[in-house]
């Protein structure tokens, strides 16, 4: 089995939250209404889902639309500003993008109409796994022993004209770097019904920290605890801002294998990224 270690960094943050009863307060108030839309709109999504999957199977033309509609207005109500560069694709293909928070989740579906690609365990996390699920997540173990199994998988969904995404790094870092792309995942594209038609993207996300705030502040990786993450996001007095950039796709049959498409992809993410060049 080949799994991708978790990146450790420092890590993580074990600083208190050091909250007062304002602090508390405003937690509760953004989690109620955060949630609120979130759990309200999944609720939405899965009665839709009941009359979508019988018309339509696998693919999905009304759901994602609430999606969409969810993180937007998440990172709105949070009160993180967004900010988008570049264009999404209109050809068919998948997008990569460097992984830093579960933020990105909503960042990355707040312009356009993309299903993640998730290791299986995500599925069994509460919360993040039913979002997960009612959105389209395709689900993968990192064994080398289920490759043809997946590329199936990503042939149906890339038939459907469904924009895959997923983060080649394989794990999440603080931010504030760019760790070398895994190829695997990358080799389902070469498979001879997918070569000539397929696209991929490469994606920039970065995060900029509340004013006088640590540059990591939303970075979330190694063994760093969930419920602290969020509390301390739902908790800050003044938010920063997310920047997703969208580079020009690139044509999978342009490059003589994945490897080689996986370090173009790399590089291109990297020089978006502020800080991308800082390597482990």
């Amino acid at each position: 089995m080949n799994k991708t270690p978790t990146w450790m960094g420092d890590g993580g943050d074990d600083t208190p939250l050091g909250f007062g009863i304002v602090d508390w307060i405003r937690v509760i108030w953004r989690g109620l209404i955060v949630g609120g839309l979130t759990f309200g709109c999944l609720l939405i999504a899965l009665l839709v889902r009941l009359v979508e999957r019988p018309l339509y199977g696998a693919d999905r033309p009304w759901t994602p639309a609430i999606t969409l509609f969810v993180c937007r207005n998440a990172l709105w109500l949070l009160g993180l500003k967004f900010q988008a560069t570049g264009s999404p694709m209109a050809t068919p293909g998948a997008v990569v993008a460097n992984h830093s928070s579960w933020l990105d989740i909503f960042a990355l579906n707040a312009t356009k109409r993309v299903y993640f690609v998730a290791k299986s365990e995500v599925a069994s996390w509460p919360g993040i796994g039913w979002l997960a699920r009612a959105t389209g997540t395709v689900f993968i173990r990192r064994d080398a022993r289920e490759a043809a199994s997946q590329k199936a998988v990503f042939e149906e969904r890339l038939g459907l004209g469904h924009k895959l995404l997923f983060f080649p790094e394989g794990t999440s870092t603080d931010g504030r770097r760019v760790l070398p792309f895994k190829p695997t995942l990358f080799a389902a594209f070469y498979a001879a019904e997918l070569r000539d038609k397929v696209w991929v993207q490469p994606v920039t996300v970065t995060y900029t920290a509340p004013a006088g705030g640590d540059d990591k502040f939303y970075g979330w990786w190694g063994d760093m605890s969930f419920g602290k993450h969020l509390l301390k996001t739902l908790g800050a007095p003044h938010q920063g801002g997310v920047h997703v950039i969208w580079h020009n796709p690139l044509k999978v049959s342009d490059f003589s294998d994945r490897k080689v498409l996986a370090q173009v992809a790399e590089a291109a993410v990297r020089d978006g990224h502020p800080q991308g060049q800082i390597r482990d």
